[in-house]
C-alpha cells in the first residue's frame, strides 16, 4: 500500500493533481508541499491523502513538505472546496488565496546540459577561431560542473554575454531549463504584536441603551447555545453597532472562543483595531491581516493566527480565511459593501464565505449595516436570519436635517455650471463662520471626467479599454482607472486633428480647486485614492481633521463609512446620482446607500448636523428614500423592480464574460457558448447575450458577454457546471470564459 496525495496547485484549472508521498515525507491534508509540476516546482497544499495498491512509477512524488503541521485545519479545507465548487473557481488559486505568502522557499530557474550541448561544447572547441556570440556559449558550457549536475540560470547569467548565450542554447536544445523551489537561508520575519498602546484608557464603556441591550442580549444568547446562528442588526447611522460588537466579541472570548471581524476597507482595520485592543486588553493578541501588508508582516501574522498567539482578528475580505480554532464569533461590519466581493479569480464574495465558514465551524454570525443588501434583509424577512435593529441613535440624537437641491433649478437662477449650488456655498460659509466643520462628497476621482472634442464629438480614450480617460490635473495626464494607462493632455483631437478640445465633469480635485478659490482662508483636505496612497497618509489627513486643523474635507466614498467625526455639522453631496446612469441592476441600492451612510456623518456629537444633497433627479426613489434614511420605503419599492426582472434576492444570477486578444476569437467562442448554454433554457434558466460587454474592451481584451438567470441555486450551479466542463471540450481556450456567480457589477 502506497501514499498518495490530492494537491490544489495555484495554476487555472479546476481540479487537483495527484502524487506519491514517500514514507519519510507522509503529508497531512492542509499542509504545504513542494512538487513538480510540467518543468517547474510548485508550491501547493494537500486536500485530501490516501492509501492506494497502485503502482508508484506511474505518478510523480512530492519533492518536499514545507510544514510539520498542517497549515490549514479541516473546516478550511472544506470551505475552499465549498469556494472551488460555488464559484467555479480553479481549485488551486482558491487555496493559494486561503494561504500565506510562501517566504520560506524562493523558486530558481536551474539550468542542465543535454547531450546535445556535450557535442555542440567539442564542435565549438574545435573551431580555430570563434566569433564573440561562440565564445560566451563557450564559456557558458564550460560552466556545467563534469557531473552534469543543473547550474542556477543567475550564475551564469554573470558571464560576458551569458544572457544571450543562454536563450541561443535553449532554443538550439543544448541547455534544458526547469524551475525549482530552494529553502532560503535567512531567517524569515518573526511576528511581534504591537506594544500596548498609549491611548489604551481611551476607549471607554458606554451604557448600553435598550435596543443595544436586547440586541446584545440575543447575541451573546447564540454563544452560549454554542450553535451557528446568523443575525442581520440592521442600525441606523450613529446608533451604536460597534459597541454591540465589542460586547459579542467579549463574550466570544470569555466562553473560550475566538473572534473574526471583517470590515470593507483596508484603511477602517486600523482603528477598528485599536479600539478593540484598548477594550480587551493587550493578551486577547488583536491581529491585524490584509493583503497590502508586506509579505513578511503578513506570513508572520498568519503563522501567529494559526499558532493560536491571536485570538481576535480584524481584517478585509481575504481574512475570512484566517486560521483561527474554535471560531466562535464572526462580525461582518457594513455588510452590504461591494468591497467585499473580490474581482479577481476567484471571485469570491467575504460576507457569504464567512457566513459558510461560520456553518462549519458552529459560530454565531453578526451581520451590520445602516443600509443591508437587499439579500440580507429579505432572508431576515424569511426568517433565515434573525433580525436586529437599533432605530435610534445613541444618547437619543437626532438624525440630520436632509435637503434636497434640485440642480436644475438651480441653474435656472444662477446660470452657472460650477460644481457647488448656491445653497452649499451659502452653507459653508456659515459653517466656516460658526467655526464647524464639513464634509464634501463628490464620488469621482480625478478633476474631469473625461475630454471631449467639440469639433468631431470624440473623447480621449484608452489604448486597451473601451472608456474616456480621466483628467487629473495635478499629474497633468488623462489616466484609465481600469488598467492604469496614462498618457500626456493631447493639445488637439488625436481622431480630426482639431483643437476644440474641452474637459467634461467635475471630479474631486477640481471641487478641492473651487472651494480653496471660494474660500481662501479655509482649511481644506482632500481624500480619495490619488491623495492618499498608504495607511500613514490616510491616518494623517483624517488625524488632522479629527483634532480641528482641517474646516473642509473633500472626497470620494471614504468619507462614507466608519468614521466619527462629532464637530461636522454640514455634509454636501455635489453629485448624487452619479450612480444611476450606470448600466447595472444594482444602482439604486449603492446611490441610496452611499447617501443614507455619508449622511450618517453629520449631527454625530452634540452638534445638530444637515446634509444638503445636490441631483438632476430629486423625485428619483432612490434620492427621497436617502434623504430620508427610510430603508424600509427604498426596500419596498426596490424589491418590486428586482422581483419583476428577476433579480438577486429574487432569483440567482450569474455573469459569463468570454474574453480574447482578437475579436474574431471572443466572438466565435460567444456563439459557441450560446449554442452550449441554449438547451439549459429548458430546464427553466433565462440566457441573456451574447452581447458586448458595457466594457467591451478591458485591459486588450475584447469581451463579449451573457447574463443568466435562475429561479433556483442548484439549478444555476448544475448549468454552468456543465457549460464551462463543454467549452474544454469544444476547444475554447483556458481562461477564456470568466464566470462570476452572484456577481456584484456588470461592467
Amino acid at each position: 500500500m502506497s501514499q498518495f496525495c490530492e494537491v490544489a496547485l495555484p495554476v487555472p484549472l479546476r481540479t487537483t493533481f495527484t502524487y506519491a508521498a514517500r514514507e519519510e515525507l507522509a503529508a497531512a491534508s492542509g499542509m504545504r508541499v513542494v512538487v513538480p509540476f510540467r518543468n517547474r516546482a510548485m508550491v501547493g497544499v494537500v486536500v485530501a491523502s490516501s492509501q492506494k495498491d497502485e503502482r508508484r512509477d506511474q505518478v510523480r512524488e512530492i519533492s518536499e513538505v514545507l510544514d510539520s503541521e498542517p497549515a490549514l485545519q479541516p473546516p478550511l479545507i472544506e470551505l475552499g472546496l465549498w469556494v472551488a465548487s460555488y464559484y467555479l473557481a480553479p481549485v488551486g488559486e482558491v487555496f493559494r488565496a486561503m494561504l500565506p505568502p510562501v517566504v520560506e522557499v524562493r523558486a530558481v530557474r536551474e539550468l542542465s546540459l543535454t547531450a546535445a550541448g556535450a557535442e555542440y561544447l567539442a564542435e565549438l572547441q574545435s573551431l580555430e577561431e570563434r566569433t564573440d556570440e561562440e565564445r560566451a556559449e563557450v564559456a557558458v558550457l564550460k560552466a556545467f560542473p563534469a557531473d552534469g549536475a543543473a547550474t542556477s540560470a543567475a550564475r551564469l547569467r554573470r558571464l560576458g554575454g551569458g544572457d544571450g548565450a543562454i536563450g541561443r542554447l535553449l532554443r538550439r536544445g543544448a541547455l534544458e531549463a526547469r524551475v525549482v523551489a530552494r529553502r532560503r537561508t535567512r531567517a524569515t520575519v518573526e511576528f511581534e504584536p504591537d506594544a500596548p498602546a498609549e491611548w489604551a484608557p481611551d476607549a471607554p464603556r458606554h451604557a448600553l441603551n435598550p435596543e443595544q441591550k436586547r440586541a446584545l442580549d440575543a447575541v451573546r444568547a447564540d454563544l452560549a447555545a454554542g450553535e451557528f446562528r446568523v443575525n442581520l442588526l440592521h442600525g441606523v447611522t450613529g446608533s451604536g453597532k460597534t459597541e454591540v460588537y465589542l460586547g459579542a466579541i467579549e463574550a466570544a472570548l470569555a466562553a473560550g472562543r475566538t473572534a473574526l471581524v471583517l470590515v470593507p476597507e483596508i484603511a477602517l482595520t486600523m482603528a477598528l483595531s485599536r479600539l478593540l485592543e484598548a477594550r480587551l486588553g493587550h493578551a486577547a493578541g488583536v491581529t491585524v491581516l490584509h493583503s497590502a501588508l508586506p509579505e513578511g508582516e503578513r506570513s508572520a501574522a498568519w503563522w501567529a493566527v494559526r499558532r493560536g498567539e491571536a485570538r481576535v482578528v480584524v481584517g478585509t475580505r481575504s481574512a475570512v480565511f484566517a486560521p483561527l480554532e474554535r471560531l466562535g464569533l464572526v462580525v461582518v461590519d457594513e455588510e452590504q459593501e461591494a468591497s467585499y466581493k473580490q474581482e479577481e479569480t476567484p471571485k469570491y464574495h467575504g460576507r457569504d464565505a464567512a457566513l459558510v465558514r461560520a456553518k462549519l465551524e458552529g459560530a454565531v454570525v453578526v451581520l451590520g449595516s445602516a443600509t443591508p443588501s437587499l439579500e440580507s434583509y429579505q432572508n431576515a424577512r424569511r426568517g433565515k436570519y434573525r433580525l436586529l435593529e437599533l432605530p435610534m441613535r445613541v444618547a437619543e440624537r437626532p438624525l440630520a436635517r436632509v435637503e434636497l437641491v434640485d440642480l436644475r433649478e438651480d441653474f435656472r437662477q444662477t446660470h452657472s455650471t460650477r460644481a457647488l449650488s448656491e445653497r452649499l456655498r451659502m452653507a459653508i460659509a456659515e459653517r466656516l463662520a460658526a467655526g464647524t466643520q464639513a464634509l464634501i462628497l463628490i464620488n469621482r476621482r480625478g478633476y474631469s471626467w473625461f475630454q471631449l472634442c467639440r469639433s468631431c464629438g470624440a473623447a480621449v480614450e484608452c489604448r486597451d479599454c473601451s472608456i474616456a480617460l480621466t483628467f487629473h490635473k495635478q499629474r497633468g495626464r488623462l489616466v484609465c482607472h481600469y488598467c492604469g494607462f496614462s498618457r500626456p493632455v493631447p493639445p488637439a483631437c488625436p481622431k480630426c486633428g482639431q483643437r476644440y478640445m474641452y474637459f467634461v465633469g467635475e471630479g474631486a480635485e477640481q471641487v478641492e480647486e473651487q472651494l480653496r478659490a471660494e474660500f481662501p482662508r479655509a482649511r481644506i483636505g482632500r481624500l480619495d485614492r490619488d491623495k492618499v496612497r498608504t495607511q500613514q497618509e490616510y491616518r494623517k489627513i483624517l488625524g488632522a481633521f479629527a483634532a480641528g486643523e482641517l474646516d473642509l474635507l473633500v472626497g470620494t466614498q471614504m468619507l462614507a463609512k466608519g468614521h466619527d467625526f462629532h464637530r461636522v455639522t454640514l455634509v454636501g453631496v455635489v453629485s448624487a446620482d452619479l450612480a444611476l446612469g450606470l448600466p447595472d441592476f444594482r444602482a439604486a441600492e449603492r446611490t441610496f446607500q452611499l447617501l443614507t451612510q455619508v449622511a450618517g456623518r453629520a449631527g454625530r456629537g452634540e452638534l445638530h448636523g444637515d446634509v444638503l444633497i445636490q441631483t438632476h433627479y430629486p423625485e428619483h426613489y432612490a434620492i427621497q428614500s436617502g434623504a430620508r434614511q427610510d430603508y424600509q420605503a427604498f426596500f419596498e419599492k426596490e424589491a418590486q423592480f428586482r422581483r419583476a426582472m428577476h433579480y438577486p434576492p429574487f432569483a440567482a444570477l450569474a455573469n459569463l464574460i468570454v474574453r480574447d486578444r482578437k475579436l474574431e476569437n471572443a466572438a466565435r467562442w460567444a456563439r459557441q457558448l450560446a449554442a452550449i448554454l441554449a438547451p439549459e433554457e429548458g430546464h427553466g434558466l433565462k440566457v441573456l447575450g451574447p452581447a458586448a460587454a458595457p466594457l467591451a474592451r478591458l485591459r486588450g481584451e475584447h469581451r463579449m458577454q451573457f447574463l443568466i438567470k435562475s429561479p433556483r441555486r442548484t439549478l444555476l450551479t448544475q448549468a454552468l457546471t456543465r457549460a464551462i466542463d463543454a467549452c474544454t471540450q469544444n476547444g475554447i481556450a483556458d481562461g477564456a470564459v470568466l464566470v462570476d456567480v452572484d456577481p456584484i457589477g456588470l461592467m
